[in-house]
């Protein structure tokens, strides 16, 4: 059984170190595979591993790398979070623009406008008043809204 798996061992190796064929063929262009080609001349590359201090530089780039990830991430979601503020803060301006519209047109339909004395009773303004406030809700809801 030992021996088996020895003999299987040597088998093995060869597979795995397969060599690298480069050729070029008749248009000129280099070509790099497993396997040499039937139809032209090769001749087999002898493929190094990395150095270890380009290990040690690959690190570092894909420590930066990560680096720049996360910082592009944070960014992303801190302008996702400042849209989000802005999108909330114009829906609640619109909702109050329309609360605005709505009651200038109740103070239009209405014929007279009235306040509360200090007994809680309604004391209708006169005509003039009744204009002034009117035309100062209009303002208002330009100002705040537009047209």
């Amino acid at each position: 059984m030992k021996g088996l798996l020895i003999f299987l061992c040597f088998l093995v190796t060869p597979i795995t170190q397969a060599g690298t064929y480069r050729w070029v063929d008749e248009n000129g262009q280099t070509h790099f595979g497993d396997r040499p080609p039937a139809n032209a001349a090769s001749d087999e590359v002898e493929l190094k591993a990395p150095a270890p201090s380009s290990d040690a530089d690959a690190r570092a780039r894909k420590e930066r790398m990560n680096e720049f990830l996360e910082q592009t991430e944070q960014e992303r979601a801190e302008r996702n979070e400042a849209k989000a503020q802005q999108e909330a803060k114009a829906a609640k301006h619109e909702a109050m623009c329309e609360s605005l519209r709505a009651r200038l047109k109740y103070i239009k339909s209405v014929s007279g406008i009235y306040r509360l004395n200090n007994d809680g009773e309604r004391v209708f303004v006169d005509d003039e008043e009744n204009e002034r406030i009117r035309q100062e809700f209009r303002t208002k809801v330009q100002n705040e809204c537009g047209a």
